[in-house]
């Protein structure tokens, strides 16, 4: 895990956030950096080494599937973890109602 991807999993582990999320899910041919089943929620934090256009393909294949995905870029979970960490949880939440 990159730094980023590791301070995020400390904040949503344990049910944190009122679903339980797995790390590096496989999801068809992709890896998920954070996955919860109920509800279909991937969180992905994306760093430099993240191309623009295989991200389109990646949020468009797990979205197919029933996913809602969220991305963040490694400066939003640096400077406002906490803001990343409550609109998880929201998005949670709603995707429970």
């Amino acid at each position: 895990m990159t730094i980023s991807e590791a301070r995020v999993w400390e904040a949503i582990r344990g049910k944190a956030t009122g679903a339980r999320f797995r790390r590096q899910t496989p999801i068809g041919p992709f890896i998920a950096d954070f996955a919860c089943l109920s509800p279909r929620l991937v969180v992905e934090i994306d760093g430099l080494s993240h191309e623009r256009a295989d991200e389109t393909v990646r949020t468009e294949y797990l979205q197919g599937r029933g996913f809602t995905v969220l991305r963040f870029d490694n400066e939003m979970v640096a400077k406002h973890l906490d803001d990343v960490f409550e609109t998880i949880r929201a998005v949670v939440e709603d995707l429970r109602e």
